[in-house]
């Protein structure tokens, strides 16, 4: 028989519903009820898809999400929950879990239900899952290998050097990645092959 596999749910690679997506397509707007689909594609390729009623026009306001997961269909509500915005600018929305309760800025779906990530068990995030030897390389050598996009950023056609004669914070940054990648032991980097 078969062993199960052991590699842990990453969370790069789930199927996420986000907040900020939803504001972007004008689902969130006060006072109103949306109803839309959602989809998800790899490589142009249709891979997920959703139908979405989004209403803010009550006094709890919510997602209603209807799709079929493993030829199950299914259909539930995720209540929003609304902060002011610090700026007096309007409200922020956050999703409530309908499993956890937790508010959340993403959703990942999981066993057939988008849920907040803490909700999901043993999973993990690409960047927890590197070898030693890749999070040495990427801890040493990243300036190194990034120098043109480093030196892009800085001469793009309306980057802030200066503000009020003084070098803009993230300039400074970005010279110390410059200068950074200038000290890299180019023969170490060459060794590791």
């Amino acid at each position: 028989m078969a062993k199960f596999p052991t590699y842990p749910t990453l969370f790069d690679e789930t199927t996420k519903l986000k907040i900020s997506k939803l504001k972007e397509w004008n689902y969130l707007k006060k006072n109103q009820i949306s109803k839309g689909v959602i989809s998800w594609s790899i490589n142009g390729k249709e891979t997920a898809s959703i139908s979405i009623l989004v209403n803010t026009n009550v006094v709890r306001p919510y997602i209603e999400l209807k799709y079929t997961y493993r030829d199950k269909p299914l259909n539930y509500k995720v209540f929003l929950s609304a902060k002011k915005s610090n700026l007096g600018k309007g409200k922020y929305y956050y999703f409530l879990c309908p499993v956890t309760g937790k508010q959340a800025r993403n959703l990942h779906l999981s066993n057939g239900y988008f849920v907040h990530r803490l909700a999901i068990k043993n999973a993990m995030y690409q960047s927890q899952i590197r070898s030693k030897l890749l999070r040495y390389f990427e801890k040493n050598f990243k300036d190194y290998l990034q120098i043109d996009k480093v030196y892009e950023e800085i001469y793009k056609k309306h980057f802030k050097k200066y503000y009020a004669n003084k070098p803009t914070k993230k300039h400074l940054k970005l010279l110390k990645r410059i200068d950074k990648a200038n000290k890299t032991n180019v023969i170490e980097f060459i060794n590791l092959f």
